[in-house]
């Protein structure tokens, strides 16, 4: 199982830019490329802490893998101390990231991809 950040609910939906305030965790069977839960996030309007908040709901359904488009320092660190790979800086469709998993195509991470508190305010989208 893996776990994707998504503007959506569906397989069609866009991957969220963002870990901590994304609009849904979609946790997926990769080799169905089908949905098996999906997962609101309550943090999109907390003040402080929503990269580590959201990575403790992540690291509870242990996917071995996180893909999204941007994340910082805390969550990284929270989810890699809970055996999650992640895969960061992937932007289009949740079925397209799927799919470059599957095929090796998509790139892992060795580190956080943005400083903390990227994803506060609108201003950061790319």
């Amino acid at each position: 199982m893996i776990c994707i950040t998504s503007t959506g609910t569906t397989m069609d939906a866009m991957v969220d830019y963002r870990f901590g305030r994304c609009s849904y965790f979609l946790f997926i069977d990769e080799e169905k490329e089908s949905i098996i839960e999906v997962i609101p996030n309550p943090n999109l309007e907390v003040l402080h802490g929503a990269g580590v908040q959201s990575a403790q709901i992540v690291a509870e359904k242990k996917p071995k893998l996180l893909i999204t488009g941007n994340i910082g320092p805390n969550a990284y660190s929270l989810l890699t101390s809970a055996g999650v790979k992640v895969a960061a800086g992937f932007f289009g469709k949740v079925s397209d990231a799927v799919k470059e998993y599957k095929s090796g195509k998509l790139k892992l991470i060795d580190a956080p991809n943005v400083p903390g508190h990227f994803g506060k305010g609108s201003g950061n989208r790319r």
